[in-house]
């Protein structure tokens, strides 16, 4: 046994003696083997880059339209190449040639960029961006309209330009591209609105895509439509009823005033203010819709920026045409024609109530961006404040001149300015308010409660009133005949009162005056009682204590007989004269002019009826019709047709 296993041992170990040196072999013949493998692998990838230029050249000249993602594949490879040969051989001329190739396709990728940017961004049409402003408002499912600036291919083309760009291109210079051509789309979109404006001006309001407008008619909407806050044709309709209280009074009778406002001129006007004021809306609108997309497009670490660049060109527009129309009203108020201050009121309500979204759409950006809004508004904000003193001062200070006097005593084209001009402040109460706070205080209302500028709205008015008031008394002196100065200030009254009934003025006065009311209806009585007055050299002559006094049935001595003659003789002179005066003076104011003619009847009649009865068939003259010319009912006749041209 043991014999045996020595014998196996001495085996195993010579078959151990002459297979370790095989295996040793047969291990280095296999390390070989994969060495030569490695170095075969390594050198198919060291030669492919030097097929990388030969391969992609082509591809790279063609340019990547049509053919993005194989052109971004290729200068993956090239930008490969680049970093080997850097590395490895960067004296290698093959460097030069495939750096080139990067330069060359990093070119056409940025020209690439900028062409499918700029045959695809087009400016949006007028219509829809109408759509857009008053969709939220007044279509429930704000979702149909919507804007869409590129296609979805073409946006997700510019997307992996812009990241090739910014991780390997290195080259920021497409943002600026990028600002510079949707800078311009927004611009023209703009001023394709305003030109729309432009070219509708005369129509009778602003058309609406048929989806809008079907919408609208079809469709019962649960939200309260949201109106814009300047209503288009204020300026006109303004001139419009200042021409027709000023020509025709209260009641449709023609009074002294001869405006005669140029055609076409506030039409053109209320157009600039609806079109500013729709600019000032689609800015925001569009440049939000810009913001959205930017934010797909470029880096967030440039977004802020580059939007900033991008709205400077439109907003810089808005501003300066903003600034010309303060301008133009600040020339406007220096040839003391207060009425351009019309065009500021609806302009700066807009700016304030649309000032929240500019702040949210201009977050981020430059302080000087930011400040441009509250820059204009400050602008507008003086300009007005100055315009209300100087009106007020105006209305105080009208020369009292005799060739512009109404001849007939109606209504003076500085009361019915007056009125008009704080009608016009009604709509824009707040507006004036923080104008004249700011005039006051130099801050804004917004940091007072809405009484606090009720108040204030309310002292300017009875200010004006007050104004006005003086200014219409000194007026009335130039007026040789004091009855017809009497009629001038009724009627100046009354139409003041009427006014103010008719429109909440009337509360606004009361903020600060009890009982407004009152205190016009007391001047105007005042001025019915002195223009009465004028009527005395024709009652006074019939009055029963001017009588002659004479014994019935007895003859009449010839003193008695002229003093009968001188009595009649003075009515009939008296009431000719009055009523050839008077008929030819107004009293628009249907109600008023019934009054005083009712008085006026109650007076003369009365009087002249007992003296007509009491002579009538006393024998003091022969010739009776040279002075009783009248009876009762021809005097009644005659006083009806006072302040009536037409009789």
């Amino acid at each position: 046994m043991v014999s045996i296993l020595s014998s196996f041992e001495s085996r195993l170990m010579q078959l151990e003696n002459s297979i370790i040196p095989v295996h040793k072999q047969t291990e280095n013949l296999q390390r070989l083997q994969d060495n030569v493998d490695k170095t075969l692998s390594c050198l198919d990838h060291v030669i492919s880059y030097y097929h990388v230029a030969k391969d992609t050249e082509k591809i790279i000249k063609e340019g990547p339209a049509g053919r993005l993602e194989e052109s971004l594949s290729c200068m993956a490879r090239i930008q490969k190449a680049v970093e080997y040969f850097q590395d490895n051989n960067p004296d290698s001329p093959e460097l030069n040639r495939v750096k080139f190739l990067f330069e060359k396709g990093k070119e056409s990728l940025e020209s690439e960029f900028r062409n499918l940017l700029t045959r695809n961004s087009k400016a949006v049409p007028a219509i829809l961006i109408l759509d857009l402003i008053t969709g939220d408002d007044e279509i429930e499912t704000a979702d149909e309209v919507t804007l869409e600036h590129l296609p979805e291919n073409i946006l997700q083309d510019l997307i992996c330009i812009s990241m090739w760009l910014v991780e390997y291109g290195r080259n920021l210079d497409f943002m600026n591209v990028y600002y510079q051509i949707r800078s311009n789309q927004l611009d023209r979109s703009i001023k394709g609105l305003k030109e729309h404006f432009r070219k509708n001006s005369t129509s009778s309001g602003v058309l609406y895509s048929p989806a809008i407008q079907n919408k609208r008619k079809d469709t019962p909407s649960k939200k309260p439509i949201k109106r814009p806050v300047y209503i288009p044709g204020t300026i006109r309709k303004a001139q419009n009823l200042l021409k027709q209280y000023s020509q025709h009074g209260l009641d449709g009778k023609k009074g002294v005033s001869n405006l005669t406002p140029v055609e076409g001129k506030e039409d053109m006007l209320d157009s600039e203010i609806d079109s500013y004021i729709h600019c000032i809306s689609a800015f925001v609108k569009l440049a939000q819709s810009e913001y959205q997309l930017l934010t797909e497009i470029i880096p967030e670490h440039h977004q802020k920026r580059t939007f900033d660049s991008l709205i400077q060109e439109a907003l810089d527009g808005l501003m300066l045409e903003g600034e010309s129309i303060v301008s133009a009203a600040r020339r406007a108020i220096m040839r003391h024609d207060y009425s351009a201050v019309l065009t500021i009121f609806p302009i700066l309500k807009h700016l304030k109530q649309m000032k929240p979204e500019f702040d949210q759409v201009l977050q981020g950006t430059a302080a000087s961006t930011k400040n441009k809004l509250p820059i204009l508004v400050t602008s507008m904000e003086t300009t007005g404040a100055k315009a209300l003193e100087e009106f007020a001062d105006s209305i105080k200070n009208d020369p009292d001149k005799e060739y512009n006097m109404p001849k007939d005593g109606t209504v003076h084209e500085l009361t019915s300015n007056a009125i008009l001009f704080l009608q016009q402040l009604l709509d824009f109460q707040e507006t004036a308010s923080a104008m004249l706070a700011s005039q006051e205080t130099g801050s804004s209302t917004s940091t007072y409660n809405s009484e606090f500028s009720r108040r204030l709205l309310s002292n300017y008015i009875c200010k004006i009133l007050g104004n006005l008031q003086l200014n219409l008394h000194s007026k009335a002196k130039v007026y040789e005949d004091t009855a017809l100065g009497a009629v001038f200030l009724l009627n100046n009254f009354n139409y003041i009162l009427k006014s103010l009934e008719k429109s909440e003025l009337i509360q606004l006065v009361a903020v600060t005056q009890k009982y407004p009311d009152k205190a016009y209806k007391g001047h105007i009585e005042e001025q019915l009682q002195t223009y009465q007055r004028s009527w005395l050299k024709v009652t006074t002559p019939i009055t029963e204590g001017n009588l002659p006094a004479f014994q019935p049935g007895t003859k009449l001595k010839d003193k008695e007989r002229q003093a009968i003659k001188d009595r009649f003789k003075a009515f009939n002179d008296g009431l000719e004269e009055l009523c050839k005066i008077q008929k030819s003076w107004a009293i628009p104011d249907k109600e008023q002019r019934d009054k005083i003619r009712h008085a006026q009847k109650e007076n003369v009649t009365v009087a002249y009826r007992v003296f007509w009865q009491r002579y009538s068939n006393v024998p003091f003259t022969k010739n009776i019709d040279k002075y009783i010319k009248y009876r009762v009912e021809q005097v009644e006749e005659m006083i009806e047709k006072l302040f009536d041209t037409s009789a």
